[in-house]
């Protein structure tokens, strides 16, 4: 096993026995829950934005460690994006997961999310890497309104 190797499953396990972010915020203004069928991942999603940056970020996972740990350190990425650089990141680190196109960030730009590469090497556990990020798209689009 390599030390590469051995690094991104500290990465994973770390983030997944210690979640950061975890809990249910309020007040929010954007909200999603997100399931993945194949393995039984549910994972809620609320974000507090304001003047269109991501002031606060919290998510709850139950399932499995990738996924735990894909939501833990997303929640750390995007904390004080915009809603569109967040948007942005999002659709390229979901195309990094699910193709060969490597080269959409660097491994700077990715932090600790390039332990998530290694989920490449499992087809079936790429859904569980990106089940966060399809929330995080969903709530971005879907932010809540008060009715007067």
């Amino acid at each position: 096993m390599s030390l590469l190797y051995e690094l991104y499953q500290e990465i994973i396990i770390d983030h997944s026995a210690s979640p950061r972010n975890e809990g249910h915020l309020v007040p929010m203004t954007h909200f999603a829950e997100a399931y993945n069928a194949t393995c039984g991942d549910e994972l809620t999603l609320s974000l507090q934005v304001v003047d269109d940056r991501i002031k606060d970020v919290k998510f709850h996972a139950q399932g499995c460690s990738i996924s735990k740990a894909s939501g833990s350190m997303m929640t750390e990425k995007i904390k004080n994006m915009t809603i569109g650089e967040a948007s942005e990141f999002s659709q390229k680190l979901q195309t990094i997961l699910s193709s060969d196109h490597l080269n959409l960030l660097s491994e700077e730009a990715m932090g600790d999310l390039v332990a998530l590469l290694g989920v490449k090497q499992f087809p079936m556990r790429i859904k569980c890497a990106t089940l966060a990020w399809h929330a995080l798209d969903h709530a971005l689009i879907n932010s809540l309104r008060s009715i007067s």
